[in-house]
Order: C-alpha cells, then structure tokens, then sequence
C-alpha cells in the first residue's frame, strides 16, 4: 500500500508538471530563469525561522520554468539544491544542548504548482507586481552527521531511535525520498523589455520528521548495541561530549524519553532572487530576443 502511494504521488507531481495548455492566446508568456539564495531548516534540532547563528544558513540554486495561462495566473516547475544543517550547540533550550544532536543533509527538489500575479503583468502597463505560490514538491535528502573522528556518518543505517528493529515494529525506516508542499510569494520587477527579476520567500512543510534523524523517543541502549553496535548508540544521544554535562547526569536516557516532538513535521524555506527571461507562449525565442534586444545577437544567429 506504501509504495502504491508514493507512485501516485510521484504520478501526481509529474501531472502537474506536464499541465501546459496546448494553446495559448496574446497574453500567455513564458519566463524561464535561473535563482539563487538561501536555505534554512526548522524542525527538532532549530526551533526557531531565522536563527540568530549564521552557521545553519546555506546557499541554494535552481532552474525555474513558468508557463503564464493569463497575465495573472499561471503554472511553474523548478529544480532546486541546497543543504541543510543543524545543532543543538547553538539552541538556547538546555535539555537540546544536553541532548547534544546535530545533522547535515543535501537536499534536492523538484516542484511544480500554480503561481498568481496580484496585478496582470503587461510589458507595456503594469511592470511590478506582488505574487503568490504553492504546489507540492519531491524531495529527496540523507541526513548525517560527523562521527567521534570526524568522519562523515549516515544517520539512517543505525536507526537511532530504533527504525525496523523487530523490537520496535511501530517504527518503520523512513524514506529518504518525501513530498513537501511550498507556499510563498515575492515581488517581480520587469528590467526593459525582456528580463524580469524576482525576489521571494517559499516555505516547505515536508510530509516526513525524519529530515534531521530526530522524532520520537529513544530505544533501549542494550537492544540498540545489540542490533547495531556502539556507533549507534553513542549517535543517538551526545549529550556525554558535552564539558560538565556528563557530570550532572547526561547519560544515555532511560528507554521512551522524548528525543524529539513526532506531532510537528520538519520544515525548510528558500529566501531567493531570480533572474528570467520573458518570452511569448509559442512565438519563436530567437526572433523574440532579436527584436527585443536586436543588440545582443549578431546577425545570422
């Protein structure tokens, strides 16, 4: 049933991909560009949307294509990479800095989804324009973290919190493949008569906890070194490499201690600028641009 599921889904966001009328009227457009920006993350290891800490900010790049039905409505596709990164280190909760976690994770993403212009976009008239966006999203991320050497370490494989153990048969390993569902808005500037640059915040409610290794409760220690040995366990909980702490009880804690909240899926939001090229719906892009900018291509392009 769980795979049944995933392959509508993925069927889904293709669908939506692939909704591109077959005709199109004088106002229908096209703006295909490039974006660039930043990537945080809100979950169990950062309970706060814009952490004072530069440490968990990450750059982020895509390619976007956008297909304007009217000059208000329209549908958009994109690709996106980033990472994502966090640590207890830098909360200000104590029992997080106890508990001592921390994760890294590369990110892709393909979305796809409607995005409406609050004015109608017009070349000639109406050149800014305040928008709005949602869809839904595949992604796809492996978190790690760095091991007590330094080395990097894949948090899945060891189920932390007890992920396909037979002893825990409630909790299954997560997917490393998940759908989020982005909703924002920005602002869009015409720059003459071809380029539109575009300034906006999306944010991602992602249909799994498990973005940071972090949701539930923690496992018995002897069932966890039994099933997946030392590396396991002192991964799921760090609090004893913290100066002082070990000393005033942060050991392992006693099987079914909260480790993270499973009631609040995990998060992550794109702050970013774009930079496209506006183009007719189904005139030719070369004569286009050599119309609209008869000085950037010679003659006999």
């Amino acid at each position: 049933m769980v795979i049944k599921a995933d392959i509508s889904g993925i069927e889904l966001v293709l669908g939506l991909s692939l909704t591109i009328p077959v005709f199109a009227n004088a106002q229908s457009h096209n703006e295909v560009g490039i974006m660039g920006g930043v990537s945080n993350y809100y979950g169990d290891l950062q309970d706060k949307w814009l952490p004072g800490s530069g440490k968990t900010y990450n750059p982020v790049g895509g390619l976007v294509y956008k297909f304007f039905i009217t000059p208000r409505f329209g549908i958009r596709t994109g690709v996106s990479l980033t990472s994502l990164t966090a640590a207890d280190s830098l909360s200000d909760i104590l029992v997080n800095q106890k508990r001592n976690l921390r994760f890294s994770t590369n990110l892709f993403e393909f979305h796809t989804g409607f995005e409406m212009n609050l004015f109608a976009v017009d070349l000639d008239r109406v050149k800014v324009s305040p928008y709005v966006f949602g869809g839904v999203a595949v992604l796809y991320s492996n978190p790690y973290t760095d091991g007590l050497n330094g080395e990097k370490e894949y948090l899945r494989p060891l189920s932390t919190e007890g992920q396909g153990l037979p002893n825990y048969p409630d909790r299954k390993n997560y997917r490393l493949a998940n759908f989020s569902f982005p909703i924002g808005g920005g602002m869009k500037f015409f720059v003459g008569q071809t380029f539109m640059i575009c300034t906006e915040m999306g944010f991602r409610y992602c249909a799994t906890d498990y973005l940071d290794d972090v949701s539930t409760s923690y496992v018995n220690l002897d069932t966890l070194f039994a099933y997946k040995g030392q590396k396991a366990v002192d991964l799921a909980f760090r609090g004893d490499e913290v100066k002082g702490f070990a000393e005033s009880g942060s050991n392992y804690p006693n099987y079914k201690f909260q480790r993270g909240d499973n009631k609040r899926n995990d998060w992550y939001w794109f702050g970013n600028i774009s930079v496209s090229i506006y183009f007719d719906a189904f005139g030719n892009f070369k004569n286009y641009v050599q119309t609209h900018c008869p000085n950037v291509f010679k003659r006999g392009w």
